[in-house]
């Protein structure tokens, strides 16, 4: 092995396919990768709170591994040596995962999630798992169990919710990618608070198997998982080596993936908004998508003012199976154990029983009606399969503005429109940070694409990261 060419605090500032390079390239040791990571978390961990349940012995035992293979001339694997955190929803075998509730408090995963199995098997190592709101209900990161996650950027903010702690732990380099889930905007969301990059897939193309709560029945058309990262090629790497066919998983199927191709994707027309006429954005959250806008015209592409018809009514049916169907699930789990859970939960679950109850027939006709507006985005689309639109609303906000109604100053159910909307569709979409707010904090910008062309939203998403891409917080 030569000796590493980079000081600690600089390989853990590297992308993870740099560090995948480098590792091939026998200029960085796994072990070192590794051990510059669990001191950066050491060292910065107890400001932001981002890790849930740390992996440090046995990453340290993986990475003894990836250097004997290494030195042995194994094959390298495209992710070998390259350290990865996942959403503590997401079943790590021998770690809690505990979804931030008391109500699992203890729960330890007897196997690892399909997409997890299969970034082993790529070579990554796990460090730990990150920080989540109680059950995922929000968009913040707070819990009972490991207590409140700050925005690397401003302590007194949030990362978002509800793969925040994924998020802040990737901004402050403490991991270099990871894995978060996203039924209402939760990877995009805090990657645009942190100043991260971020995808959600086309439901079912990344399996969600090993996923809590799982992504079953209804929420199987909103709920996904995919990669968080620093550069979009790195969410180009992960969601390479994590998307497959995966039976555990009812929106999965065998869908050969697509390549990005740059050549081919300036040939897309893209439409932008900046308001979605329901929830009216920040001036600077405007003009990072004018940036964005202007960013890809100047590289070719032809870009026109565009809001697709239908997106009101997305949040309204969103909004049935987000809010009145969780409740259905979660109600039976906390009775009896209300004085376990937290304010947020509690929160939650009062809104949803303010809505007339959640029948089967309304639930049926909420699903058709689904059908057919989805239908109409997306030959909507036909003409502009690509789309540009803030993330939400505003940047990030202060940990006591959070909450669910208009009683809270960052209410849930008036900023995150922009994202709620392509849960409910199915679309990709990718986050890639453009802007700033005037205090400073990161603003990105939303890619949507159509149904299983990823390719295309990753190939447009390169463009943007290329002329504007990831800041180091100001830690």
């Amino acid at each position: 092995m030569q000796k590493p060419l980079l000081i600690a605090s600089t390989i853990t500032k590297l992308s993870a396919a740099e560090m995948a390079r480098l590792i091939h390239r026998k200029q960085l040791s796994p072990v070192e990768v590794v051990e510059a990571h669990l001191e950066r978390i050491e060292w910065l961990n107890p400001k932001i709170n981002a890790f849930a349940c740390l992996n440090m012995e046995q990453a340290r035992v993986e990475a003894r591994r990836a250097e004997t293979a290494l030195m042995q001339g194994v094959q390298s694997r495209p992710l070998l040596g390259v350290p990865v955190s996942i959403k503590s929803c997401i079943d790590v075998k021998g770690l809690r995962c505990e979804a931030g509730s008391r109500l699992r408090d203890g729960y330890v995963a007897t196997e690892d999630a399909t997409l997890v199995a299969r970034l082993k098997q790529a070579g990554a190592i796990v460090l730990g798992n990150t920080s989540t709101p109680e059950v995922l209900m929000a968009y913040h990161t707070e819990n009972e169990l490991q207590g409140r996650t700050n925005n690397p950027w401003d302590l007194a903010r949030t990362p978002g919710g509800s793969s925040g702690g994924e998020a802040a732990a990737i901004a402050a380099c403490m991991s270099a990618a990871g894995i978060g889930s996203d039924g209402g905007g939760s990877i995009r969301v805090p990657a645009h608070f942190s100043g991260i990059c971020g995808l959600k897939p086309t439901p079912g193309q990344i399996p969600a198997t090993g996923h809590y709560p799982p992504c079953g029945g209804p929420f199987s058309l909103i709920g996904v998982v995919g990669p968080m990262a620093r550069t979009v090629e790195d969410l180009q790497l992960l969601f390479e080596v994590t998307a497959g066919y995966d039976p555990g998983d009812p929106a999965s199927v065998p869908v050969a993936l697509e390549l990005a191709d740059q050549l081919q994707a300036n040939k897309l027309r893209i439409g932008f908004y900046e308001d979605d006429g329901y929830s009216p954005p920040t001036p600077e959250t405007r003009a990072a998508v004018h940036a964005a806008a202007g960013a890809l015209k100047e590289a070719g592409f032809t870009v026109e003012p565009f809001r697709p018809e239908g997106l009101d009514r997305a949040r309204e049916l969103w909004f049935v199976i987000f809010v009145e169907a969780s409740a259905l699930v979660l109600n039976p789990m906390v009775k009896g154990h209300e004085n376990e859970i937290s304010s947020n939960t509690k929160e939650f679950l009062a809104l949803a029983a303010l809505q007339p109850p959640l029948s089967g027939d309304r639930l049926l006709h909420t699903l058709i009606e689904r059908d057919q507006v989805r239908f109409g985005v997306l030959t909507q689309m036909e003409k502009f399969p690509i789309l540009l639109a803030p993330v939400c609303s505003i940047p990030a906000f202060r940990h006591e503005d959070a909450g669910w109604g208009a009683s809270h100053a960052a209410d849930y159910l008036c900023t995150m429109t922009y994202c709620q909307h392509y849960n409910l569709l199915g679309n990709p979409a990718a986050v890639v940070p453009v802007g700033k707010s005037p205090e400073g904090l990161p603003i990105g910008v939303q890619i949507i694409g159509r149904p299983y062309k990823e390719n295309e939203v990753l190939a447009v998403a390169a463009v943007l990261d290329k002329q504007f891409g990831w800041k180091e917080p100001p830690l």
